[in-house]
């Protein structure tokens, strides 16, 4: 008799296999038994007759706690009732693991609760599909950068310097020295690109801000691509380009998941439409004003701007060219403004704000340690990154994707926090 997986049901239609699974919910009509299973592969469910088993079967059936491990035999049949499409008819429950006073029942659960559970609460349907979206979004992202020539660099996860600022630095002690958890690789893969033309890096990154708000983590992870011999406009093509791929790769791949979520296939299919639009930093302020935002030029959006935005053209939409003030050290200046930089942030609908930023870098030698002393930056900790100005500098570009960010927007979740397998909280370090 055959062992299979759940979602492999489909397979073995009016065959007797066995599977291994855990009980996540029940229920009895007197002669029949309901179990909801799941074995990590996918949900579905087991159906015990009274009067196909034996007695202790049918009693055990009855009895089985939430969350018991169980190796069960049965019948696969069809179920077009259920969104899985096929449930098993069972002839035998062995029990493997216990389970007593599981914490999370089937009633509503508030987000602190279950983020405090984290380490249980995987094992439910929310959680399992957005990880299984997740886990399909990072495998795409290899594909599509592997498909476009990109060479994959790891960037050190503890720096001694503060690419975007030290305020928002997580500080720790090496041997003696200050060091820091990393808040991005860009000034890596920028060695990077130009050593092997177009790099991307994927990694953990730290931001030491105490926020609780559904779109932001202290720790998250990045993916962030750059490109020699390559300007802002080709970036912004690769951009959107990219970020389809990542959504036509969600819809093929994880239609159970999606549907698991409720996600609307339709409506993602509208962020696979190419070209996104661009705005520029002062037509956006422009129509905000329009509609009756109060916003000053010179100010970086918030989470109202950025939704209105998103959802004025229903699709994500690039803003382009920003404050130079409201920007990091290393953006192209514009070549007919001083004021603004030749920079990107594209914004997604529902909601969901920014999931990419990025720009063209300065390769201006003079410029560059001009704007690291007005930062109040060490020249010695950059000295490296300058030397990337001395040594055949060309036209390069790059930006970053946050991971869970992009997984937020794609399965339509409502807090980040569900986006990232083991989150932190602030009052406990734990899974």
């Amino acid at each position: 008799m055959e062992s299979i997986n759940i979602i492999d049901a489909g397979k073995h239609v009016d065959e007797e296999v066995v599977i291994g699974a855990w009980l996540t919910n029940k229920r009895s009509s007197g002669k029949i038994a309901f179990l909801q299973l799941r074995d990590g592969s996918a949900y579905f469910q087991g159906v015990v007759i009274k009067a196909n088993v034996a007695e202790e079967i049918f009693e055990l059936a009855k009895e089985l706690k939430q969350e018991t491990s169980i190796k069960i035999t049965g019948t696969i049949h069809e179920d077009q009732r259920s969104h899985f499409g096929y449930e098993i008819e069972i002839s035998n429950i062995e029990v493997i693991g216990e389970s007593d006073e599981y914490p999370i029942t089937p009633k509503e659960h508030g987000t602190d609760f279950l983020m405090d559970n984290r380490h249980l609460y995987l094992r439910h349907q929310k959680p399992f599909a957005i990880m299984k979206v997740r886990n399909e979004i990072i495998r795409a992202t290899y594909e599509f950068f592997n498909n476009e020539g990109f060479t994959k660099l790891d960037a050190p996860i503890l720096t001694g310097s503060a690419p975007e600022g030290t305020t928002e630095l997580f500080e720790t002690d090496y041997f003696g020295q200050p060091a820091f958890l990393s808040q991005t690789g860009q000034l890596y893969a920028e060695a990077g690109a130009m050593a092997y033309g177009k790099v991307f890096t994927f990694g953990p990154t730290f931001r030491a801000e105490k926020s609780k708000t559904r779109r932001h983590l202290t720790e998250f992870w990045m993916i962030e691509p750059e490109m020699a011999w390559m300007h802002q406009e080709d970036s912004l093509e690769l951009q959107e380009r990219y970020i389809a791929f990542l959504v036509q790769n969600v819809i093929d791949h994880c239609a159970y998941e999606l549907k698991l979520l409720d996600r609307d296939i339709e409506t993602l299919r509208k962020y696979t439409q190419l070209p996104f639009p661009r705005l520029s930093y002062d037509d956006a302020v422009e129509l905000l004003k329009e509609n009756g935002f109060d916003v000053e030029w010179g100010v970086d959006f918030g989470s109202p701007e950025e939704t209105f935005l998103a959802n004025h053209f229903e699709k994500p939409v690039f803003i382009v060219n920003f404050p130079k003030a409201i920007k990091a050290f290393y953006m192209k200046r514009h070549p007919l403004r001083d004021d603004v930089v030749i920079s990107a942030d594209l914004l997604a609908p529902e909601g969901y704000g920014e999931i990419i930023g990025g720009s063209e870098r300065d390769t201006d030698y003079e410029y560059l340690k001009a704007r690291i002393e007005e930062q109040g930056l060490s020249l010695d900790e950059y000295g490296w990154y300058l030397d990337l100005r001395k040594y055949g500098s060309v036209p390069h570009s790059g930006f970053g994707l946050g991971l869970e960010r992009a997984v937020t927007w794609i399965t339509g979740t409502e807090h980040i926090r569900e986006a990232i397998p083991f989150p932190r909280t602030i009052t406990r370090i734990r899974p």
